[in-house]
């Protein structure tokens, strides 16, 4: 193909099935902290709903990456065969892994010792991770599996397991808390497992749809390499390491919130500004896997993609900007996302914070998709390793030098470390488009 043929209706074309899946995804967190709300004890619930939820995202964090090595090592039967015995074995270990944190004496250590929960929102939070479990082998799983219709363009397939999951999320909500007297966070937990399982098994289904000389064809036969269990290690543990990271800095911050002024309403809040943000950043987060696929083997449709990332970026972070600056942001915290007046005036100053952060995720994205494309993986976990730092360090001071409320100090962290990722990646992505001849 040459670059010519690579335009931006194409580009939109195999983009906005991934956009539309993630923007779909961004409504679970919205829709169930609304439901959450209007249940018994929303303040608490919340809370334990957002705890459970990031210990869940830490530990299926080694495999949320399996969808861009799978698009990006997946070219034969030989390689998914490889790809498919490293995903199984790490969804294994990381169930494990939950069970572990699930014992008792381990889950008060981690409740009591190091998060300091009240004893009921401790509770509230060890039964609705309970409900989590299958939740990491579901994730490693589908994200195998997608990365498999993104590389054969069959992107809207993809969104057709998301229309699925959130559906399936939607009604085990809406039936649960209806006719059961379940807590608001296990509402949310097991209405998320049950939807996260549901997309699993449709889109393990609907991989029978790529063509039948990817899946079937021997490497030996068409000359393409194959791929050991140590190759595929080395080119993937950055990639685990940029999630891993990314995730575990989530109870960095749950800790700092539980020190800060405002405490309960900041543990409760945060996760509510956060899933209605993510629905503008979610835009720039499905660009990483259209990058990898679009690119070429020599980086040759760059700047048909540069362009169509910039304009992907200012829009994402005006149109936040349009909706956290008007009455429409007062509109959604109160009527949808359903939090009392006192939590509406406290969420609108943390939102109006993160206006620029949609933007600087698509360019974070396109930065990734370069280097995994040239299977240079290695900067990425150093950029990640830099963002915490940042966010960490304006998490210490915010809070414990200048006393500031939570939920701002928290908002303001994520956006300086999220620039501060992206100024790491600048100089291995100049070398590598310069090492391509390729002009930025």
């Amino acid at each position: 193909m040459s670059p010519s043929e690579l335009t931006n209706r194409r580009i939109l074309g195999f983009w906005l099935p991934l956009a539309g899946t993630w923007l779909m995804m961004s409504v679970e967190g919205p829709f169930l902290t609304a439901v959450i709300a209007r249940l018994p004890n929303p303040t608490e619930n919340l809370a334990a709903y957002g705890i459970a939820f990031v210990l869940a995202l830490v530990i299926e964090s080694p495999v949320i990456q399996f969808l861009s090595a799978s698009t990006a090592l997946v070219s034969n039967r030989d390689t998914y065969v490889a790809m498919r015995r490293f995903a199984y074995r790490a969804n294994i270990l990381l169930t494990l892994v939950l069970l572990g944190i699930l014992l008792p004496p381990v889950f008060n250590l981690l409740a009591s010792g190091l998060l300091r929960l009240p004893d009921e929102v401790a509770r509230i939070t060890h039964t609705a991770l309970l409900l989590m479990l299958p939740w990491p082998a579901a994730i490693g799983y589908r994200r195998f599996q997608q990365g498999l219709l993104v590389r054969n363009n069959l992107t809207r397939l993809v969104a057709v397991g998301t229309v699925l999951r959130v559906g399936t999320m939607a009604i085990t909500a809406v039936l649960v808390a209806r006719f059961t007297t379940m807590d608001g966070a296990s509402v949310g937990a097991l209405a998320l497992s049950c939807g996260v399982v549901a997309e699993a098994v449709a889109t393990g289904l609907m991989t029978h749809m790529v063509p039948g000389d990817l899946r079937f064809r021997s490497a030996e036969k068409i000359g393409e390499d194959t791929l050991s269990q140590s190759q595929i290690l080395q080119f993937y543990t950055p990639l685990a390491l940029t999630s891993i990271l990314a995730l575990g800095v989530q109870p960095v911050v749950t800790f700092f919130l539980g020190q800060s002024r405002f405490p309960l309403e900041s543990l409760a809040l945060f996760p509510v500004v956060q899933a209605f943000t993510f629905i503008f950043r979610s835009v720039g987060m499905s660009f990483q896997e259209v990058g990898i696929a679009l690119l070429g083997e020599r980086g040759e449709h760059y700047r048909e993609l540069r362009n169509f990332v910039l304009a992907l970026a200012t829009f994402s972070s005006a149109a936040l900007a349009i909706v956290a600056y008007s009455p429409l942001v007062t509109i959604w915290y109160r009527d949808i996302a359903g939090l009392p007046p006192e939590l509406i005036e406290l969420a609108l100053t943390p939102t109006r914070m993160m206006v620029i952060l949609p933007a600087i995720t698509v360019l974070i994205s396109f930065q990734r998709a370069l280097l995994i494309n040239a299977r240079n993986t290695s900067p990425l976990g150093g950029a990640t390793i830099t963002e915490i730092a940042g966010i960490a360090i304006v998490l210490f001071v915010g809070i414990w030098w200048f006393n500031m409320i939570g939920v701002y100090v928290a908002a303001l962290a994520l956006v300086v470390g999220r620039l501060l990722g992206n100024i790491y990646l600048v100089p291995p992505v100049w070398r590598l488009l310069k090492g391509r001849g390729i002009r930025i």
